[in-house]
């Protein structure tokens, strides 16, 4: 088989990585990838968002399935584009169509989701510009701290907490009425919060059976401790150990199996990935969110811990018959330990020359922002790397990852290194 995987980072990279080691392929390329994809797989330089660019790319290379990592292309409709055309239409695509994407498009959909479908989650309202001034009073409702989310894709920005009553307030208008967040925040969901300890459950469904994949725990603020700004993730474990089986089935009867049979009962045919971001409150768990893709750096822990052919799952995904799929995971720790660019989350340099990453024995490298540039690996984006390894323990695999990282330099580069610190 021919594969195409859209996207460009380290999920995008573990993908390639774990699809490189099936049989039944033949060639794989990755659009629009990085360094790292480049070395096992054919880069190809187009947008996931172009449409009609993938198209020419999968008619050109003769693609047999389309794996797709973010979330852009799916809420913009590439599997339901793929459906409408009559060369692209017996091509299966790996995520959901648009009316599935909504569960992570719009924060109030996946909310009246879990509503009408009594999956637990936090009490909440949606408010637009006319109705702010409820919004407030809605506010005035909850205890401290207030969380508001933008409904729409914000690159993972559209999400305050805030402590103080009149700043959410202030915030709220910010978002609605001044569009702090464009279009995404054209419509704000407040919900309470919720408390306890956060960790990611990953399902594989092909719309009728599912496969409940190893739970993880990212790590998402800049500074050690949980501390400083939000970024896109700065490493992860799994197993999350106070996922124990009782909780975990938990999960799967008051959560994934209400999901699925949800998007059933709604007529949503959901081919793909639902990550379900949990809170574990007491051993009690509650949905924070959906998202429509697998998470990064989630995957590059969840991924390599998965023993069987991830390709054999597709297609039981693409066919219905993913059920009748063999599915086993090491019993092994993974953690991953991502390195990012001096000044990120906020402003970055790219193009510094990496260096030592080609030395690394006891760990996977996967390259996130990285391109290639006159034969050099070179920096291109705020998260650089992610260091994954394995262990019989949480410490033991991350002393690998940090080991690992010793060897490896780039001008300016940072990481956390107390990456699993409140579960040791």
């Amino acid at each position: 088989m021919n594969i195409l995987i859209l996207g460009s980072g380290g999920r995008e990279h573990a993908f390639a990585k774990k699809l490189s080691e099936s049989a039944k392929i033949n060639n794989l390329y990755v659009a629009p990838g990085n360094a790292g994809t480049s070395a096992i797989a054919t880069n190809i330089a187009i947008n996931p968002t172009d449409f009609p660019q993938v198209k020419k790319t999968v008619l050109q290379h003769d693609i047999n399935m389309v794996v797709v990592g973010p979330e852009a292309p799916l809420v913009e409709g590439v599997h339901d584009f793929f459906l409408a055309d009559e060369d692209l239409k017996n091509i299966p695509v790996i995520g959901p169509k648009k009316d599935g994407a909504l569960l992570e498009g719009s924060k109030d959909f996946s909310k009246q989701f879990m509503e009408k479908h009594n999956i637990p989650t936090a009490r909440y309202q949606s408010f637009t510009t006319e109705t702010l001034a409820e919004g407030k009073k809605f506010l005035e409702t909850l205890d401290a701290p207030y969380v508001l989310k933008a409904d729409g894709l914000a690159a993972g920005k559209g999400v305050l907490i805030l402590n103080d009553l009149e700043e959410a307030k202030a915030e709220l208008e910010e978002m609605l009425s001044n569009q702090k967040f464009g279009n995404a925040s054209s419509t704000v969901v407040i919900e309470e919060f919720l408390k306890g300890i956060e960790l990611s459950v990953f399902v594989l469904t092909d719309g009728k059976n599912y496969k409940i994949l190893p739970s993880a725990k990212d790590y998402k603020r800049i500074g050690e401790g949980d501390t400083g700004l939000n970024t896109g993730g700065m490493g992860a474990i799994s197993p999350v150990p106070f996922a124990t089986d009782d909780f975990l089935t938990k999960v799967e009867e008051l959560i994934v199996k209400p999901t699925i049979n949800g998007l059933q009962k709604d007529g949503i045919d959901y081919r793909g990935f639902i990550f379900i971001g949990l809170m574990n409150d007491n051993g009690n768990p509650s949905v924070v969110e959906y998202n429509v893709r697998m998470g990064d750096p989630e995957t590059e822990v969840v991924l390599p811990r998965i023993q069987s052919d991830l390709l054999e799952l597709f297609e039981g995904v693409a066919t219905q018959t993913l059920g009748e799929k063999s599915y086993e995971v090491t019993p092994q720790t993974a953690t991953t330990v991502m390195l990012v660019s001096g000044g990120y989350p906020e402003a970055y340099g790219k193009g510094k020359e990496i260096t030592g990453f080609d030395s690394v024995e006891d760990s996977i490298v996967f390259h996130a922002g990285t391109t290639l540039n006159e034969g050099k690996v070179v920096t291109n984006g705020g998260r650089v790397m992610a260091i994954t390894s394995f262990g019989n323990s949480i410490e033991e695999a991350l002393e690998k990852s940090y080991k690992s990282i010793d060897k490896i330099t780039f001008d300016k580069m940072n990481y956390r290194r107390d990456i699993g610190f409140d579960l040791k």
